[in-house]
């Protein structure tokens, strides 16, 4: 899986190794059409970036693509065991790849577009873009945020032994955190802006949070808000006033959201709505641009949660089925 596959025009070029990317590969080659993979990463970056021992929501099976089987050894995968599973794919069918490659302009130039990365240029007849959301993290937009000790992902809890941590958010990420480092030893104090954990948390991590906090194990602030950050300490609105906290870290597990320039650059246009929902045909997944297509969780603009692998496979289909009656 080395770059550079082809020198001559390729009829689909994939940015997003994820998935749906390769999902989208699958069907190019299963239709004979010529195509390359781009990321700016690894394979399946966005996961292998996820905290090291996330469990999916979803079953194993609903994960699957390329008609490979997704064996698990408990109901639900975790990610050691998906990145297994991609890597298997990939290995499968021979996908060409082209990893830790950004693309950095695409242009058009007649019917062609012409794309550059750092390493190359390249020419196809047709763009998919199938990037998701991972690589853009939703700001608190407050005073010190821009601090070492304040964290937009989340890795694993051992560093966070014996540390007082704030965790920012109500859904399952924040939620998954706070548990994890609360169980590693730290002293944990959640500020949430809603009334309660959203009802959207895994149905089976739910009970557990609820309970700590109704013992004090974790301490939650309901109805609150954070407004500075300083080295030592946190500043926080609620419903009882302004508090502040000693702190050593704050892990801001806000949510992310797609890298909208991107497509805008490549004359993608957007509905006239608060979710930035990009305008496309849902019969063939093609944009407001001719012949720039999109796949997956882009789909929903800022509705990150609307469009996953398990309902956005068949993305991949749609696109490479208009594709083929274009170019055959």
């Amino acid at each position: 899986m080395s770059n550079h596959f082809y020198m001559e025009t390729l009829d689909v070029v994939i940015i997003g190794a994820g998935p749906i990317g390769m999902a989208c590969g699958i069907e190019a080659q299963k239709a004979k059409l010529s195509y390359a993979i781009f990321d700016k990463g690894c394979l399946v970056n966005s996961i292998y970036n996820y905290p090291k021992g996330m469990t999916f929501f979803s079953t194993s099976e609903k994960l699957e693509i390329g008609g490979v089987p997704f064996i698990s050894h408990q109901s639900k995968p975790n990610r050691v065991e998906a990145l297994e599973y991609y890597r298997r794919v990939a290995t499968s069918w021979q996908l060409k790849l082209i990893l830790y490659e950004k693309i950095e302009n695409i242009t058009k130039k007649g019917e062609l577009f012409q794309i550059e990365s750092a390493k190359g240029n390249y020419q196809s007849k047709a763009i998919i873009i199938a990037t998701g959301f991972y690589d853009y993290p939703y700001l608190i937009g407050v005073q010190g945020e821009n601090l070492p000790k304040v964290k937009h992902y989340y890795d694993e809890p051992h560093p966070y032994f014996g540390q007082k941590v704030v965790v920012i958010g109500a859904a399952n990420s924040a939620v998954d955190v706070a548990l994890e480092t609360f169980r590693k030893g730290a002293e944990v104090t959640m500020i949430i802006r809603e009334d309660k954990i959203r009802e959207s948390v895994k149905y089976w991590v739910r009970p557990d949070i609820e309970n700590r906090i109704a013992s004090g194990e974790i301490k939650a602030y309901f109805n609150s808000e954070l407004t500075k950050i300083t080295e030592h300490t946190v500043e926080a609105n609620t419903p009882d006033g302004s508090i502040t906290l000693e702190n050593d870290f704050v892990l801001a597990m806000t949510g992310y959201k797609p890298d909208f320039s991107f497509l805008e650059s490549l004359g993608v246009q957007f509905q006239n709505d608060e979710f930035h929902t990009p305008i496309y045909n849902e019969a063939s997944n093609e944009s407001s641009a001719a012949n720039v297509y999109i796949a997956g969780v882009v789909c929903g603009g800022l509705i990150t949660n609307k469009w996953f692998i398990e309902n956005s496979r068949v993305h991949a289909e749609l696109i490479i089925a208009d594709l083929v009656r274009k170019f055959r």
